[in-house]
């Protein structure tokens, strides 16, 4: 089936496509995997895979759309391109901090982003910072913004106490 958005990111994984769909979904709700294609036998001198190895992965992560493919080691994942996931609050960020940070490379958390297991960078965000940062008391942002530069993990109360 089609899908109706415009829009679905593609994310280039060495041979891991499966396993990367399987840990996504099972960690967001309203998620599944969608589809699975596999190499054929045309095109091995390109792709160089073996025929009936999967090539794609479709997946939803809360209904929105992604493809994961094997696409071989030559790309890899930098901090130019991460995925926002916007938290309601502590309960929020902490979850998904934990489970998408198990694993990946602690040395790149900072203000709420952090690397995956895959490489994948992800922001933290709980919707407060949004909010705190459009303040229009400058002099509240600033402090809101000096307290997110010593965060790893975003602590919500921090950031409204830095605020006040």
């Amino acid at each position: 089936m089609l899908n109706p958005l415009k829009i679905t990111p593609c994310l280039w994984f060495d041979h891991q496509a499966e396993e990367v769909a399987a840990f996504y979904t099972g960690i967001f709700p309203n998620s599944r995997i969608t589809s699975v294609s596999r190499f054929p036998d045309a095109g091995q001198e390109i792709h160089g895979k073996p025929a009936g190895s999967v090539m794609t992965v479709g997946f939803e992560l809360d209904g929105q759309p992604f493809v994961a493919l094997n696409g071989g080691p030559q790309f890899q994942f930098n901090e130019a391109v991460s995925l926002q996931i916007h938290c309601v609050d502590q309960a929020d960020v902490d979850y998904y901090w934990d489970k998408l940070g198990a694993g990946g490379d602690e040395r790149a958390q900072q203000c709420g982003w952090l690397k995956d297991r895959y490489g994948l960078s992800w922001q933290v965000v709980p919707t407060v910072l949004l909010a705190l940062m459009q303040h229009p008391d400058p002099a509240k942002t600033r402090r809101v913004m000096q307290a997110l530069l010593q965060m790893k993990k975003l602590d919500i109360e921090g950031l409204k106490q830095a605020a006040e």
